[in-house]
């Protein structure tokens, strides 16, 4: 009997794997729980597929965690996670021999997905996505001195969304249009939104309430 017949490994396998996979898209560890992650579910997929089924079940994985990462990261809605937790669990329940290997494997997905956030705590953030979400200030202290002045004074002004802001889209300030951003939150069309910073010409707005 190989270790691979037992029926609670994967959910060794699989934690592990999503907890590195994750972790590198959550902090910056210059690609080592990148390729610890790759590691651990290849393994785990070479363990158990059938060398005509291997690249498949690794691509659903993959295209999965990249669903996460890319509504995590752009969309925040929620639905392409949905659609990517679901492709992550498929992959890893389908190839398990019975059913107990199966739910230990798409345990350990849902455990390393949780853990992986217990990296922020520990490692440096990764910064790559803060200028989208105005996080980097471009402030005059910082030595950016061509602020847009037309725009420092859109503060605190309301406008409309011409268009749903997943997060980024265009807003209608006195009979003006402009490029604007929400804080990781989707914004229908037609929706109330009050500026509430500005930083050179990137405009971040929030839903007015009540």
């Amino acid at each position: 009997m190989s270790v691979f017949d037992l029926e609670w490994i994967g959910i060794i396998i699989t934690g592990f794997a999503t907890l590195f996979l994750i972790g590198e898209v959550l902090v910056n560890m210059r690609g080592i729980f990148a390729l610890l992650g790759i590691g651990f579910i290849t393994v785990y997929f070479g363990a158990y597929v059938e060398t005509g089924s291997f690249i498949i079940m690794l691509i659903i994985y993959f295209v999965g965690l990249l669903l996460i990462i890319i509504d995590g990261k752009l969309l925040n809605d929620g639905t392409l996670a949905t659609i990517g937790l679901a492709c992550m669990l498929t992959a890893v329940a389908l190839p398990a021999p019975n059913l107990a290997s199966g739910l230990y494997a798409v345990l350990g997905v849902l455990l390393g997905g949780g853990a992986s956030f217990f990296f922020l705590k520990v490692f440096k953030r990764r910064d790559m996505w803060n200028k989208l979400t105005l996080t980097d200030q471009l402030t005059k202290e910082a030595g950016y001195n061509s602020m847009n002045q037309s725009y420092e004074q859109l503060l605190n002004k309301v406008g409309v969304t011409l268009n749903d802001l997943r997060p980024v889209g265009t807003i209608r300030i006195e009979q003006k249009d402009y490029s604007a951003v929400s804080n990781g939150q989707w914004i229908s069309k037609d929706t109330k939104v009050k500026v509430v910073q500005v930083d050179g010409t990137k405009i971040l707005v929030e839903i007015i309430n009540g």
